[in-house]
């Protein structure tokens, strides 16, 4: 048999093409893979470039310390200057607290923590500051070499200056800082060569504030912060448990000081202690109290270290008003309360214990009285006289001219004004509820009363600016002259001038001059009549005095005041009431029940 060639088209394989796409893939991968390394190789030459030039690795802003050198000439080679690595603590914002308690407090003190030395810290060195270590220090040398640039204190207190080596200068104070370099400089360069030293930067420290403080805890500052600062980022001092006379600055076992803040608030006086990383701000617990009333400055709750307190050291820091005299003392005797009184005299022999309450009160006696006449006369205007003095003594010391109204003696009280306001706001508080709380028949009246309770509440409101005059009504009294004297008073003795004012509602409010032929009508017709708004039924006439008279009409007749020299005559304006409106909805009612009743019949 034969067999026939058979031939199969040549064509690709499914192996050989997954061959080819990994291939691709790989040289895909190892072309990313170079770039990657190329990249990497990049940051890592500029990365090194950023430490040589102490700025970070994009070469944006510092680094390290910002702090540069200046360049110095390459004849003078300077050598690597070694820098102790400070961490960067900076004083963190406190948080917030409410200091409102403090400043609202009784207690003496407790206002002083308002947040004010939180906000605020040192913002200079005192002289007595002594260098520690993380301190800057800014140093510049001059002349045959030049260098300038701030460095910081190592940890074996050192600053290392090029061409002069380490000086120490850990403890020394700020007013002895310059000599201590120049000293250093001077060992090395021995002419041309000039330097100064200054402090640039404290170190930042962080406060343990524990005890009686309202917020405890770990808080950030500057070592040449105070006590202040610290305690105040804490909240202040507890005003119920903790003590402002027992302050305490720990460092480890031993207390380093104990601060009185009393000192601080009555004379200004506070220690300046410099405060190093770890230390502790200790308020101790409250000690023995006193609250303080009544007549003094200081009305607040004192404390005090020892067992017992004399007034005359507690006035020291209550200061009494001039005007108080007396003391009363409640005594803390347990179930039983006790109340003594004493004068300021025996301020020496009175003590005080913890838990008392001292009032400070005036008991002077009145002496003399201060009176003022105003007015038409020709004598002094002002007279002091005994206390119980009456009137009649005082007008018979008056020298009247012939243009005096001795009989209209106007008298003005400050006791009597204080009565007249008290009157007048209960009267405008009346009118005000009156307002608020009337009640309307109709819906068409409701939004007419609404409308009038808006000007009335307005009106309300300027009357409640009004300011009572204090005239007391004297003229006519029959016992005028036995009425007592008051310290303040005035007396005003009125002119004789003749003239009769008219206002109110007329057409042409004037002055008229009294004729004792006219009448109150004569009066009103000469300033031009009523107006439409008027009242003719009401006419009141203020006489000279302070007393008033109303004009009176009816169907059986009136009354007809008699006009006087100096008078004035007031017409008053009608009262407008809702009688249209209900007329008007009665009107429209009845008409509603006619209809009904005419469908009804119909």
């Amino acid at each position: 048999m034969m067999r026939l060639p058979v031939s199969f088209p040549i064509t690709k394989t499914p192996t050989a093409k997954a061959s080819v796409q990994l291939r691709d893939q790989r040289e895909c991968w190892s072309g990313w893979l170079s770039l990657l390394i190329l990249v990497m190789l990049l940051l890592g030459t500029l990365r090194s470039t950023a430490f040589a030039a102490d700025t970070d690795a994009l070469g944006f802003g510092t680094a390290g310390s910002q702090s540069t050198a200046t360049p110095v000439p390459m004849s003078q080679p300077l050598t690597a200057v070694p820098a102790a690595v400070v961490p960067d603590i900076r004083t963190a914002t406190p948080q917030f607290f409410d200091y409102s308690s403090n400043v609202q407090s009784d207690v003496f003190g407790a206002n002083l923590f308002s947040g004010a030395f939180a906000r605020e810290g040192a913002t200079q060195f005192n002289p007595d500051y002594a260098v520690a270590v993380g301190d800057k220090i800014q140093v510049r040398l001059w002349g045959a070499f030049e260098f300038d640039a701030p460095l910081t204190v190592d940890p074996k207190g050192n600053v290392f200056i090029p061409h002069v080596g380490p000086v120490h200068v850990l403890g020394v104070r700020n007013q002895d800082l310059q000599r201590v370099v120049a000293s250093g400089a001077g060992k090395v360069f021995r002419a041309n060569v000039y330097s100064y030293a200054s402090l640039a930067a404290a170190q930042p420290v962080r406060i343990f504030v524990s005890g009686f403080v309202n917020r405890p805890g770990l808080y950030s500052g500057t070592s040449m912060d105070s006590l202040l600062h610290y305690v105040d980022q804490a909240g202040g001092i507890d005003p119920r448990r903790g003590s402002f006379l027992n302050i305490q600055v720990k460092r480890g076992s031993q207390t380093r000081a104990s601060i009185n803040l009393y000192d601080f608030l009555l004379e200004g006086r506070i220690p300046l202690i410099q405060l190093t990383d770890g230390d502790v701000i200790f308020v101790g617990p409250r000690l023995n109290t006193v609250m303080v009333s009544g007549l003094a400055e200081n009305a607040k709750r004192f404390e005090f270290s020892t067992n017992s307190l004399t007034v005359f050291e507690l006035i020291k820091l209550a200061k009494p008003s001039p005007q108080a005299t007396h003391v009363r003392v409640m005594r803390n005797t347990g179930t039983v309360r006790n109340t003594e009184y004493f004068p300021l005299a025996d301020a020496r022999v009175v003590s005080l214990h913890n838990g008392d309450g001292l009032e400070f009160t005036s008991d002077q006696r009145p002496g003399t009285i201060a009176v003022r006449v105003e007015g038409e006369h020709q004598s002094v205007q002002e007279y002091v006289l005994p206390y119980g003095t009456k009137l009649g003594a005082l007008v018979g010391q008056i020298e009247f001219s012939e243009r005096s109204d001795s009989q209209n003696l106007q008298l003005f009280r400050l006791s009597a004004k204080e009565r007249q306001r008290e009157a007048l706001q209960t009267t405008l508080q009346f009118l005000e509820n009156a307002a608020l709380t009337a009640r309307s028949g109709t819906n068409q009246e409701a939004q007419l009363r609404k409308e009038e309770a808006e000007l009335l509440l307005q009106w309300v409101e300027r009357g409640k600016k009004v300011e009572p005059s204090g005239q007391v009504y004297i003229a006519q009294a029959a016992d005028r002259d036995q009425l007592l004297l008051e310290n303040g008073d005035r007396l005003r003795v009125p002119t004789k001038d003749g003239l009769v004012l008219v206002g109110g509602e007329v057409i042409f409010p004037n002055t008229i001059a009294y004729d004792p032929s006219l009448t109150l009508a004569d009066y009103i017709q000469n300033a031009g009549g009523y107006t439409q708004n008027a009242d003719a039924s009401r006419v009141v006439v203020a006489h000279r005095d302070g007393s008033f008279d109303e004009a009176t009409s009816g169907f059986f007749g009136g009354s007809q005041p008699t006009v006087r020299p100096g008078d004035r005559i007031m017409v008053l304006p009608k009262i407008d009431v809702k009688s249209r409106q209900i007329f008007r909805d009665v009107v429209e009612a009845l008409f509603r029940i006619a209809v009904i009743v005419g469908i009804a019949t119909n």
